[in-house]
Formats: structure tokens, sequence, C-alpha cells
């Protein structure tokens, strides 16, 4: 055969091969589930469904780690703060000692308080219906990865148990006002995170890159912004990552957050300004100094989501080892270290294999990205779930954090056509100058500092005879010069997915536990 023909043969197999060293990975973790929960509670007469539900528990953790765990990594990646490799290295070090550090002991077997346990007939039907549950979740999560959609793992789960438990037990077993404040947060938690996080870029540009000198500003307002992430992201961590070893409440948190806050504006202090004066007075070097307290981010929202979200795949996983067990169903169970190292490993080994796409989707297909972008985003992820856990709330991580990537493009769009308009305005007063003067003048005014555009654009509008643009001038203008800057194909997608997940879910579960329910009946 000829050399060439054989290198083309084999780049047309590369992508087999990748596929087929991923799929056998996931299957190895899970035979080693197998293998390893044969053992644990031989004595039970269900004790095959443990070993089932402990690999579909394997299941449900790697279908996290491919698509939660991007919201906490993606914009870090997007902006170029971090490689890929190195997110996914971060992410899977800091997933997995949030499980095992401070996912707790104990976990709520009905997540959310969804449908009433006590309308469960018995430990057996609990079982199925736990199984359904976890199963349907995961294959809704598994579908959401293919599709490029991230979707919110506690809904999925949700939508699970929901499905699942109204199949077992009817519909009156489902709490159905707290399934209103589920849906209520497919609107309040990108709504929520995209004006934190607009709100945030907005402050930046007009304290920072909107100054005649940057860098004196950057000195000023950079640590400032890091103390306000370091007392936000303390107190977050406070409140959620550690919340199943240690229960404080908001005013503590809030004060143990301000003291860690405090200690780090004086160390970090002296470090902007050292790194600020090798820097060049542009916006891209100002973006530099946000690359380490991004880095810092991104860890520690991988901490707080392993200790908080990891009971998502070992809390039905946990309920049903109770019942195996026990021979009863309660509204809370132990996890034992052998579960809990099935949900921190099992997502560190989805996120390695399956990851990247999801967290290209997160950070670089929505919307551009740059370091300070992605610094408001990560701030509004720690501050829209301390907002919303005292408003009593029911927040979506993953809604959050994408919420805040299309608000920060959203913001870009509107200060872009505004910026567009000046410019239009610009030249309609120069339209009679010479075009060498004009391309001047408006080089002069990109370089300005806000206030110091408006105070051109006045003195140009009082020194010229024309008369402003009208109003509908204006707005065929706007519509000819429109930039989009954030992809609408996504926004329909994503918001598509975040709609049906908990219906998608609910209904796969029923159907699982009504397959379950005929093959385990006599």
């Amino acid at each position: 055969m000829d050399i060439n023909n054989l290198h083309h043969l084999e780049a047309a197999s590369a992508h087999g091969r990748k596929e087929l060293f991923r799929s056998g990975t996931a299957l190895l973790f899970i035979v080693g589930i197998m293998l390893y929960t044969s053992r644990v509670g031989m004595d039970s007469p269900d004790h095959i469904m443990l070993v089932v539900a402990a690999m579909i528990g394997g299941y449900m953790a790697m279908n996290i780690g491919a698509n939660d765990v991007a919201n906490n990594v993606g914009p870090a990646v997007g902006s170029n703060a971090l490689t890929m490799t190195g997110a996914i290295i971060i992410a899977i070090i800091f997933e997995a000692s949030g499980a095992l550090i401070a996912g707790g002991d104990v976990v709520s077997t009905i997540k959310k308080g969804i449908i009433d346990p006590s309308l469960i007939p018995s430990s057996q039907t609990f079982i199925w219906l736990m199984m359904a549950a976890l199963l349907a979740g995961a294959i809704w999560l598994n579908l959401a990865t293919v599709a490029g959609a991230p979707v919110s793992t506690t809904h999925s789960i949700v939508g699970g148990i929901l499905g699942a438990g109204i199949a077992a037990g009817g519909w009156g077993i489902a709490n159905w006002p707290q399934l209103g404040s589920i849906a209520a947060s497919w609107v309040i938690s990108p709504v929520l995170g995209g004006i934190i996080a607009a709100s945030f870029l907005f402050l930046i540009k007009r304290t920072i890159t909107y100054q005649d000198d940057m860098i004196l500003a950057a000195k000023r307002m950079v640590p400032l912004l890091i103390l306000f992430m370091a007392w936000a992201f303390s107190t977050y961590l406070l409140m959620k990552g550690f919340k199943n070893i240690w229960k404080v409440d908001l005013i503590t948190a809030l004060l143990v957050g301000a003291v860690v806050a405090a200690a780090v504006y004086f160390l970090v202090r002296p470090l902007v300004h050292r790194a600020a004066n090798s820097l060049n007075n542009d916006k891209d070097s100002v973006n530099s100094l946000f690359t380490v307290p991004l880095i810092f981010a991104a860890a520690l929202l991988s901490f707080a989501h392993g200790g908080n979200d990891v009971a998502n795949a070992v809390g039905p996983l946990a309920a049903i080892n109770d019942a195996v067990l026990s021979g009863g169903h309660t509204s809370k169970a132990s996890i034992p270290l052998w579960v809990m190292l099935i949900g921190a490993v099992g997502i560190a080994i989805g996120l390695a294999l399956y990851g990247p796409k999801l967290i290209r989707t997160v950070g670089s297909e929505i919307t551009e990205l740059d370091k300070m972008r992605a610094f408001c985003i990560a701030m509004a992820a720690a501050i829209t779930v301390i907002i919303a856990s005292q408003l009593g709330l029911p927040v979506s991580s993953t809604h959050i954090a994408v919420g805040g990537i299309f608000g920060v493009g959203f913001l870009r769009e509107f200060l872009k056509a505004s910026y567009t308009e000046m410019t239009l305005e610009i030249m309609h007063h120069h339209e009679n100058n010479n075009p060498i003067e004009v391309q001047a003048y408006l080089s002069e005014f990109g370089k300005a500092s806000i206030k110091t555009k408006g105070e051109m654009l006045k003195q140009l509008k009082k020194s010229s005879n024309k008369e402003h643009l009208s109003k509908p001038e204006r707005k065929k203008l706007r519509k000819v010069y429109k930039n989009e800057l954030v992809k609408r194909s996504a926004l329909l997608k994503i918001a598509a997915a975040w709609v049906i997940t908990v219906p998608a879910s609910a209904a796969m579960a029923a159907i699982i536990y009504f397959t379950i329910r005929g093959m385990m009946l006599p």
C-alpha cells in the first residue's frame, strides 16, 4: 500500500480511536464499580439492585463531570487565563477535594422535598424509584452534553425523582408549590447572574478601561475588586462549599469573609502595583492583571461544586444503599466512603474524557470572553448564590454562570451600539471635512476617557451647523451597523434545554420505573 494512503487511513481512523479510548475508559470505571460493590451488602436480598444502582451512580457522576463542571472553568479557558489541560487538572483536583473534604456524611434522599416519602409504599418501591430517577437524570445529562447544551444537574435529578415518584405513588405525591419555585428559577437564575455580571463589567469599564491612565486606575481598582472577590468567595464557600460539615449563618459567613478579604487585599495590593508598573497603558495589558484571580476563582468554584453538588450523583445511590442495608427508607441517608468515591472519581473521569466539549461551549461559543469578562462571570456565580440562598430562591449554578455569560455579551452589544452611534454622529458633523482629518479625530476620540468623549462630542455639535440625527435616522443606522456579539442560536438552544430538563427527565424516569417494576414483579 502507498505510504500516502496509509497516512490518510491513519488520519481517518484517529477520531474513532479517541472515541474508543473514551468509551473504553468509562466502561472500565463502571466494571470496577461492579466488581467492588458486588461485595457490599451480600446478605441482603436486594444486593443485585445495589450493584446495578452503583453502576448507574458512576454513570451519573461521569455525566456531571462532562456537563456541569464546565460552568466553573469554561470562562477561564475561553479568556485564555487557563489552558484546557490546566483547567481540567485544576477542576479534577478541586472537585474531588470538595467532594471528599466537604461532601458531608449525610444526604437528603428526596432532593428539594419535591415528593412526600411517606406515600412510598415499601422500601423496594423506593429502591426502584431512586434507580429510575438516577438513570433518567444521567441519560438526560448525556443527551444534553452530546447536544452541547449546559443544563442543571439538580434539575435533572429533580425531574427524575418527580417522574418516578408520580409513577410510584400517583399525582398526589408531588409537592407542586416547590416545583413552582424550581420552575421560577429557570428565569431567576440566569437573569440575576446576567445582571450582576454585566454590572461588574460596566464598573470595570467605567473605572479602568474608560480612563485616560488605565494603569493608574488599575492600581487603584484591581486590588479592591480582588478584595470584593475574596469576600464573596469566602462567604460563598462557608455557606455552600462547607455547609455539609459546618453550618453558619449569613452574618458569621460575611464577618469571616471580611477578615479573609482584608488579609488578601494587603497581600495582593503591592503585587498588583509591581505587576502594573511594567505594563503598557492599554486594555490588553490591564486584562493580564485578572489572570491569577481567575485561576483562583475556577479552583474555588470547583471545590464548592464538588462539596455541594456531588450529592446529585451520590444522593440517590446513598439512599438505595441505606434502603438495601436497613430494609427501610428515610428522608436522610448516610454516605459511605465508597459511595462518595464513586461520585468524586466519576466526576473527574467524566470531566477528563468528555468535559472539553462543554468547556468550549461555555467559554467561547456563546460570546467572546476576555479575562475581565470572565472575572465578572465568576463574581456573579458566587454573589447570586449568596443572595438567592438568603431569599430562599432555588437557583442553579449552571443557569447563573451561563446567564452571566449572556449578560456580559449583551452589555457588550449595547456599548458597541452606543459607541457606533457616537461615531456616526461625529462622521455626520464632519461630512464635508477631509477624510484624513475625520480619521484623526476618530482615533483621538477612541483613546479618550468616557468623560473626555462626552466633552468632545458636545463641542463638536456646538461648532457644527448641522442638525442632530433624527430618531428615525438613528434607528435606521443602528440596524445597519448592529453587531451581534452573542450567538442567538446558542441562546435558543440552551434556553430550550433548560425549559425541557425537568419534564424530559421526569418522563424518562416514569418509563424506566415502570420497566424496572415490570421486570422485578413476579
